[in-house]
């Protein structure tokens, strides 16, 4: 498919003057760019929305100040409002301070130009403006590349993991092997009962759809409360948050759209989903681990592994949501929970000798 040439438009009420310009522009710029022009501001806003219309770039318009409807001033003005990367020149007879001045402070004004114009400082003012835009294009791709890339790479590691490392978003590029810091968090951990006896019932082309469809109802629940995930660990997920009060609360809601979730897929014929939800609070290490070509980071600590172990007890003893006695402790509002004590003959290996308590659903009134 043949590329458009961008185009440059030239306004002016005056017919001689735009055959003048518009001769001397395709003599100098006909190679590279098409030449459009407009005898008022209103037709040039016509043509302006046509080529858009038709995705074709406009790095360039050359204006008249004094014409009728639309001042030089005010057309310039409003085109900055769509176009702000657009360069704008105004030619006039009449020096008008005023119209100048409200050109360069709202329209973003390149530059201004006293009728009759040199031929030869017209020509080098466009050749400087058409390199200007072309550099800023440039700059916005880049910066727009710089973007995409950025929100990739936030895909695969938390920017909140990150910032608790201690670095801020000019200090990402600074992240090596090594870092490290202890911090008090609560951990969650949740997991879908029976997964793997799921996936043999159904199509293994639809596995990893169920579980993008399961984690797009759970995801948001815990950014809601302030929470990130660190990561997923096949159908299981492991997050992050400042305050136990913020991941019982994701917890109690994750609950409920499971409820809902299931609901959709009973009706759908689907096999409902349970899931069992284990939270700890403690210190624990965030740092990062890998080697020269690949690094990414993790926490650490008996915190976390207590907190998965109480994920592993829901299944054992039937529960959906366990929380240990650090996490419980460390709440500014313990009356505003249900807790049951899980009996210790419940409890065995690496959770002997710590408190595991049961959530209830409903909050007390």
């Amino acid at each position: 498919m043949k590329q458009k040439k961008p185009t440059i438009i030239c306004v002016d009420d005056e017919s001689t003057v735009l055959v003048s310009l518009k001769e001397q522009l395709k003599r100098v710029f006909g190679d590279t760019y098409r030449i459009e022009v407009a005898e008022s501001a209103e037709d040039a806003l016509e043509i302006i929305q046509e080529l858009e219309d038709d995705s074709v770039e406009i790095p360039l318009i050359i204006s008249d100040q004094i014409m009728p409807g639309l001042k030089g001033d005010e057309f310039l003005i409003k085109v900055h409002k769509s176009n702000p990367i657009t360069l704008k020149i105004l030619l006039t007879g009449q020096a008008n301070a005023e119209a100048v001045g409200n050109a360069v402070n709202h329209g973003g004004l390149y530059r201004y130009i006293a009728k009759p114009w040199e031929a030869n400082d017209l020509q080098l003012t466009i050749q400087e403006a058409l390199r200007r835009y072309s550099n800023e294009k440039e700059i916005q791709l880049k910066t727009e590349n710089l973007s995409k890339n950025a929100k990739a790479f936030f895909r695969f590691v938390p920017s909140q993991f990150l910032e608790l490392l201690g670095f801020t978003e000019t200090e990402y590029s600074e992240v090596t092997l090594g870092h490290s810091l202890e911090k008090n968090l609560t951990v969650l951990f949740s997991d879908i009962r029976g997964f793997t006896s799921l996936c043999e019932l159904i199509p293994t082309d639809s596995i990893f759809t169920l579980l993008n469809e399961y984690l797009s109802h759970m995801a948001p629940i815990i950014y809601k409360h302030n929470g990130f995930i660190d990561s997923y660990i096949g159908d299981s997920i492991m997050a992050l948050f400042h305050k136990p009060e913020e991941a019982i609360e994701a917890s109690l809601e994750m609950l409920q759209a499971l409820k809902k979730y299931n609901d959709k897929r009973i009706e759908e014929s689907g096999i409902p989903l349970a899931i069992g939800i284990g939270i700890n609070t403690g210190n624990l290490i965030l740092g990062t681990i890998g080697e020269e070509k690949r690094i990414q980071t993790t926490v650490i600590g008996d915190t976390v592994n207590i907190a998965a172990r109480i994920e592993g007890l829901t299944k054992d003893a039937g529960r959906s949501l366990l929380v240990s006695g650090d996490t419980i402790h460390q709440l500014t509002n313990k009356e505003k929970y249900l807790f049951n004590l899980v009996p210790k003959t419940e409890i065995r290996g690496k959770l002997e000798g710590i408190e595991v308590y049961e959530v209830g659903i409903e909050r007390k009134k």
